[in-house]
């Protein structure tokens, strides 16, 4: 198998035509979103290009504080991300509920895929565990902003119908299990259409990465399935322990609703 084709600077700018077709197709429709493209794309490139120097040190320099931290760090970011897409919508506890689920979810799932499904060794190397914890974390903060922007929706669109059945006798719990159903299918579906896709409709950015880079195209499944349930498991994890915990935010200690 050959080796990996190296792309030069002129290659990857010529890349930047796909973003000026879609400055074109927003301008065109008179869609308000231009400078949002133009933001999001030049943080990106900025972002990723810092993000491989650090990691070019990282992985030359393995160390298991570094790994841990930048762990962390990944992690916080992506807490963030949740928090300011709800700016002004989010109660204390429930953003402490949200950074604990997701620490939780995130976390425990990770350890497991690297600990005992991989069996890295030493478990701290940053080849593996850095892209890995990368993917687990990325999609757990997506399930749990799209499980909060349900919850929010359900807590105010149905809020007479939770009323109502507080009124017959029902607990808070009794009361909201139908919102927290609906949110927890709502912020799992994501995951569930990328896996029904994958392999037929679609190669996953990890096993193709890998298969780039010259890996047998077997091992790289191997990889993709494993990577992929700890995916779900973290996701599945997260929105859950949000839902559970968050819901009782919306009532008083004498279960009213507030």
């Amino acid at each position: 198998m050959e080796g990996i084709i190296e792309l030069t600077l002129w290659q990857v700018a010529a890349a930047y035509l796909f973003v000026v077709i879609v400055l074109l197709i927003v301008k065109s429709r008179g869609i308000k979103k231009e400078g949002e493209i133009v933001l999001s794309s030049v943080r990106m490139t900025l972002q990723l290009i810092l993000a491989g120097y650090v990691l070019v040190y990282v992985l030359d320099n393995p160390n298991p504080f570094i790994t841990v931290a930048i762990v962390i760090l990944m992690e916080a970011f992506a807490i963030y991300t949740v928090m300011a897409k709800f700016k002004g919508l989010l109660t204390g506890k429930l953003k402490k509920i949200i950074s604990l689920s997701m620490g939780i979810g995130a976390g425990a799932c990770l350890l497991y895929l690297i600990l005992a499904v991989i069996g890295v060794q030493p478990w701290y190397d940053p080849q593996y565990f850095i892209p890995i914890a990368g993917m687990v974390v990325g999609n757990s903060m997506t399930g749990v902003s799209l499980a909060v922007k349900s919850l929010l929706e359900g807590m105010t669109t149905r809020r007479q119908i939770v009323e109502e059945a507080l009124i017959l006798g029902a607990t808070p719990r009794e009361a909201t299990a139908d919102i927290i159903n609906r949110t927890f299918d709502s912020a799992i579906m994501p995951t569930i259409n990328s896996m029904l896709g994958m392999g037929i409709i679609f190669l996953p950015g990890m096993m193709t990465g890998q298969i780039l880079a010259g890996v047998s195209p077997t091992t790289a499944i191997a990889y993709q399935i494993a990577i992929m349930l700890g995916i779900l498991g973290a996701v599945a994890v997260s929105v859950i322990l949000t839902l559970q915990m968050g819901y009782r935010t919306f009532f008083n200690r004498e279960e009213q609703l507030v």
